[in-house]
């Protein structure tokens, strides 16, 4: 494990691994078969690591062959398995007296296995997590490819992550069931998304569903801002309002709701409950009926859709181009509407929001709808 971190090296890659963390996505299996087909094609052996960087930690790995793969193009999920859990450099191995998680980096633990089962390089597939510990071993010599991945599409470098457009096509689908009962019945209809901290998730489905209101993590909202959309709609004769929320939405005089606090996880925060509180609030403030629907996992599970089985094989062939030419310590990336590649460092520990300048914003605003600001 002596490569340079970024470059060409010398000698052939006999093994690869390929490794999917952190949460699950369509596309991932869709990643999965090109860098399988592609290696074996070229006479390169690959193994699957099970469950993410867990099964770094416990060795747990097997050999991957065609017949494995077939078919994988729209299958959702992984079938390797993963785990949001397990930053080697931070791994929980019990609890002190008082309950706390203790930690130890197992890095060397990491190390030590792919030497001991002769691994030549990895491809990891991965969001910001996944990818910030796949950082971390390329700056300790580890010949590694990354892919993004995540619904959230909130990897920096890149400006697009797979399984982002299957996400909003799911909410979006969401926002034109619940849009009919909320005309049938004059109500106000929230839809809770994910995204974390970025809303593009709710903006794009938000505009595609026809939202009269997008609630994101990157423009704080006014409830009665929220409760003066309704009014006025109300006054026009419009009597439903269709609002769409990110999870990671908040109010200009409070933070995010959190749900959860998970201290084993290098990512411990869980939000969820904004959608509720909206709704809760809008009936308070106006009077108006109003119900809440959290999309929760539906919007990462189910096969991929077309673009995004696309934009897996496209980047998945990016990283084997990356891998035969021994362009180490890079990430597949799109820019510009181009599929390029990125240093790996480049994205580690960071996070890409919506612009308060995206054109997005203006469109939605210049068709009358509110941000709740």
């Amino acid at each position: 494990m002596n490569e340079q971190i970024s470059g060409s090296g010398t000698g052939n890659i006999k093994r690869v691994a390929v490794l999917t963390g952190g949460g699950d996505c369509p596309g991932l299996n869709a990643v999965i078969r090109v860098v399988v087909k592609d290696m074996l094609r070229s006479g390169i052996e690959v193994v699957g690591v099970e469950d993410g960087f867990l099964g770094l930690i416990e060795n747990r790995m097997r050999a991957l062959v065609a017949s494995d793969v077939e078919g994988l193009v729209s299958r959702g999920g992984t079938i390797l398995g993963s785990n949001n859990k397990s930053n080697p450099a931070k791994f929980a191995v019990g609890k002190d007296a008082s309950g706390k998680p203790i930690f130890a980096d197992l890095t060397q633990r990491c190390i030590d296995h792919l030497s001991q089962r002769g691994i030549d390089a990895m491809v990891v597939i991965g969001g910001d997590g996944t990818l910030t510990s796949a950082a971390a071993f390329s700056r300790l010599g580890v010949p590694v490819v990354g892919v993004p991945k995540t619904i959230d599409n909130d990897i920096e470098g890149t400006d697009l992550t797979f399984g982002f457009q299957t996400a909003v096509d799911t909410a979006t689908d969401a926002l034109d069931k619940v849009r009919t009962t909320a005309d049938s019945h004059h109500r106000a209809m929230v839809i809770e998304v994910m995204g974390r901290n970025a809303g593009w998730i709710a903006l794009h489905a938000g505009m595609a569903g026809a939202a009269d209101i997008i609630l994101i993590p990157e423009i704080p909202f006014s409830m009665a801002k929220v409760a003066e959309v309704l009014r006025s709609r109300a006054r026009d004769g419009l009597h439903s309002t269709l609002v769409c929320v990110s999870e990671g939405a908040r109010p200009v005089d409070g933070g995010q709701i959190v749900a959860k606090v998970d201290l084993t996880s290098p990512d411990p925060i869980r939000l969820g409950g904004i959608g509720k509180s909206v709704a809760e609030n809008i009936e308070e403030l106006t009077g108006i009926e109003s119900r809440y629907v959290v999309l929760g996992h539906m919007q990462r599970g189910g096969s991929p859709c077309a673009f995004d089985r696309t934009l897996c094989t496209l980047m998945g062939h990016h990283a084997t181009g990356l891998l035969h030419a021994r362009k180490f310590g890079r990430m597949v990336a799109i820019r510009n509407g181009e599929l390029t590649d990125i240093a790996l460092h480049e994205p580690a520990g960071k996070q890409r929001k919506v612009p308060l300048g995206h054109p997005m914003l203006a469109a939605a605003r210049a068709v009358g709808t509110s941000f709740g600001d």
